[in-house]
């Protein structure tokens, strides 16, 4: 299978990355938001192939607090939220937040799901590869519940997407990055139906896939929507 073709056959809809960008900053424009009134909040992974999505994002928007993690999960929490939410412009009496929130997944030249080249390095490599182990874990039916204090975020990865499998359910790759976004998304937005007061600030959510191809990385979208003055409006 062609990536062309694997990519149409897994992903409802595909765009290229710094253009999908784009596009959501020109359409929340239509909603007042500017990057001079805006302050753009960005979870992917800590992987560097994830980077260039962080960049397509500063390009357009400026500055960005980062709410990365391992497998881009939403590990920031109320403390990192909020943080977030007291560095943004209120000039004009309003805050405007914008939320791109990303896991990310690897699909080769020849179709296969998880492999990549990275420069400078011989042989294949795998993105994502804290899912890749977690999957591996799942398959072989040996998950740690533990907590391990030397490695604290694949230990949440862990306790987190458990929350989301039947018991013994071992997703492939793919199925797995699915579940990790739609976690990801829902630990999102139940902070910010918490912290933010819509009748004072305004803000959007942009969340989906990063896939990394051959010749650039991509985002398969999954929701696309701004609240604005209290109104909830799709992209």
């Amino acid at each position: 299978m062609s990536v062309a073709d694997a990519l149409k056959a897994y992903f409802q809809r595909i765009e290229p990355e710094a253009e999908y960008i784009e596009k959501t900053h020109a359409a929340l424009g239509n909603h007042g938001f500017t990057r001079e009134n805006s302050i753009a909040c960005v979870g992917v992974c800590r992987d560097e192939i994830s980077q260039p999505l962080i960049e397509a994002v500063q390009h357009n928007w400026g500055h960005v607090f980062n709410l990365s993690s391992l497998a881009g999960m939403f590990f920031a929490g109320k403390t990192g939220l909020s943080a977030a939410m007291h560095h943004a412009p209120n000039l004009d009496g309003k805050a405007r937040y914008v939320f791109y929130s990303f896991p990310h997944i690897a699909i080769d030249g020849e179709g296969r799901v998880g492999v990549c080249a990275r420069e400078g390095r011989h042989g294949e490599s795998g993105a994502c590869g804290a899912l890749g182990v977690f999957q591996k874990e799942l398959a072989e039916g040996n998950v740690s519940k533990a907590i391990e204090v030397d490695d604290v975020e694949m230990s949440l990865i862990r306790a987190r997407l458990l929350e989301e499998l039947p018991e013994g359910k071992a997703p492939d790759l793919l199925e797995l990055t699915k579940v990790a976004q739609r976690a990801i998304q829902a630990d999102l937005e139940a902070l910010l139906a918490v912290l933010i007061d819509t009748s004072k600030s305004d803000y959007a959510v942009i969340a989906g896939i990063q896939v990394h191809g051959p010749d650039g990385n991509y985002i398969a979208p999954v929701a696309a929507y701004v609240y604005v003055d209290g109104v909830k409006h799709e992209l």
